[in-house]
């Protein structure tokens, strides 16, 4: 039809080079211990430079569109240039989660089928572990710790393997940094990531350029994250999964000064990076944020003005003390593997902020948000039928849209996630008529008691707002009479007593009696998955006999 606009393919690779033309001087800054001052800085134009590098040497390589790159890395700026040097001549970016068990490893990098994997040196020994067991790499390229890899390390790798095995500054070196990115179609393959296998082998989501692209705007609107030219952003969220949540794109798209944690990063490390890197925004799970409050009076966090929080439920005790001691306001959101990940943001409708006071508000920023655009979502009972928005009723959460996964990657289960056309998330929540969610729970953690539902995370982030609790699990276990009833698995802040009946004490006037734990069992630490949610099951089977 004729006076339709132009068509445009939406391929990431447009975001750096916007960055790189209209805000090339912009840094990118990494903590990295062994190199010169601990620290490496570099500008757009230097990342673009070298980004363009890493896709002619890895082409060098042998590389060609649809082959799947696997990283194996920590948040740094070499993960960064692979983010959009891999994508950007149609190959598929694999992320591994360095934290996942080693035979989950060699399943999902041999599924892949990672023709090229590019590794942090100081996770050198983990992959060793499994390497022989590894049937489709041809290359390894070897991120040194310092700027360049050590020979022993590469040695070492090549013995084990039998593979080429390079350093990525030589490689680098020996690239030319002249390329006209390729044009391709923007529902090409961009980026692969593997659930974390709570159950069963991880299932691969297999991302578009089109929906990364679409989803990166989300992260820049005012009523999201607002994330400009003007940010300072530090994603504690690990660039080995789920994107680290789409920042590093958003980042680029709007020339934001981008800070990366790198190895290992502590509490104190992080807190020193938002101090010295006037950082403005940071995002990671709620772990994170619990850790820093040990050590975050000792630095000045004066530039930071949001945290956002995610991977699991947050509790309203945890955004209290950030708004409290440091002016800080963490906002919640709500995603998974599959969704994009982004896909609710909680923040404050203008007629809520002007007509509720500071408690009812609370209740709401501890909530999962509100659906950001570009996707659709409903609650479905267990026949399927759609579940009101009226805050009360409970069902299992569906979402489809531009950056939701359609199936996973090769994989026969898809058929029990993607049905009649929307993603059944398996977590169970309820809706408001303001469209506010709450999650309150898993469909497999929920606890049924005597035919009525427990919501274990409501339970958990209430047991979270005592001033000695550091972390709190909650758990279903069998009882002889009422099927179920909640444990409560609690870790206690260094340096306090806690007794069971101050727990109960401390919940009775805010619980349904029915919904008391049976039982408080005080742990040394919550088990977690790979990606710092609670590991429930881990707790079952340790506990799942103290009622007996």
């Amino acid at each position: 039809m004729q006076g339709l606009m132009m068509k445009q393919e939406l391929l990431l690779t447009e975001f750096l080079e916007r960055a790189n033309k209209l805000y090339p001087k912009r840094e990118i800054v990494t903590r990295m211990p062994a190199f010169p001052g601990g620290i490496h800085r570099y500008t757009y134009a230097d990342a673009t430079e070298r980004t363009k590098r890493l896709a002619n040497a890895l082409t060098g390589l042998g590389v060609q569109g649809g082959d799947r790159v696997g990283t194996f890395a920590w948040n740094h700026h070499r993960h960064f240039e692979a983010y959009f040097a891999i994508p950007g001549i149609g190959a598929i970016c694999h992320t591994l989660n360095i934290r996942l068990f080693p035979e989950q490893l060699v399943y999902i990098a041999n599924h892949a089928a990672d023709k090229v994997v590019l590794i942090d040196e100081c996770l050198l020994d983990g992959w060793l572990a499994f390497a022989d067991q590894l049937t489709t790499i041809e290359t390894y390229v070897l991120m040194g710790d310092a700027e360049r890899s050590t020979e022993e390390s590469r040695k070492r790798l090549a013995d084990a393997t039998g593979v080429k095995v390079v350093d990525y500054e030589d490689l680098l070196a020996e690239a030319s940094p002249d390329l006209e990115w390729p044009v391709f179609d923007e529902m090409t393959g961009s980026f692969m990531c593997y659930t974390s296998g709570t159950t069963g082998d991880p299932k691969g989501v297999l991302y578009t350029h089109r929906g990364l692209y679409l989803h990166s705007f989300n992260h820049c609107m005012v009523d999201t994250h607002a994330i400009g030219e003007r940010d300072a952003v530090l994603p504690i969220v690990p660039m080995f999964h789920a994107n680290a949540w789409g920042l590093p794109f958003s980042c680029a798209m709007v020339g934001a000064k981008q800070v990366f944690p790198g190895p290992a990063p502590t509490p104190a490390d992080i807190a020193k990076l938002m101090q010295d890197e006037k950082v403005t925004f940071s995002a990671g799970v709620p772990t994170v944020w619990l850790g820093m409050l040990d050590v975050a009076d000792d630095y000045d966090l004066s530039s930071m003005k949001r945290l956002v929080c995610g991977g699991s439920a947050v509790p309203r005790s945890l955004i209290e003390r950030y708004q409290e001691r440091f002016g800080i306001t963490i906002q919640q959101g709500y995603g998974m593997t599959e969704t994009g990940p982004l896909v609710t943001m909680c923040h404050i409708k203008s007629d809520l902020a002007d007509n509720l006071d500071d408690e009812a508000l609370l209740d709401i920023k501890g909530r999962q948000g509100i659906l950001v655009p570009g996707v659709e979502m409903r609650l479905e009972d267990d026949e399927g039928n759609a579940v009101p928005w009226d805050g009360e009723s409970m069902g299992e959460l569906c979402y489809r849209g531009n950056f939701i996964a359609s199936d996973y990657y090769k994989d026969d289960r898809a058929k029990q996630t993607f049905r009649n056309g929307w993603l059944h998330t398996g977590d169970v929540a309820t809706i408001d008529p303001e469209g506010y969610v709450q999650i309150t729970d898993r469909t497999k953690d929920l606890v049924k008691s005597g035919g009525e539902w427990i919501s274990s995370v409501d339970l958990e982030t209430k047991i979270m707002g005592h001033p000695k609790v550091l972390e709190a699990a909650v758990i279903g276990v069998a009882h002889e009479k009422w099927q179920e009833r909640p444990v409560a698995c609690v870790v206690v802040k260094s340096g306090e007593d806690l007794t069971e009946q101050e727990v109960l004490e401390f919940l009775e006037p805010q619980i349904a009696k029915w919904w008391m734990p049976d039982k408080v069992v005080f742990v040394d630490e919550v088990p977690k998955t790979s990606v710092g949610k609670f590991d429930k099951k881990v707790l079952r089977a340790k506990h799942g006999d103290v009622l007996a």
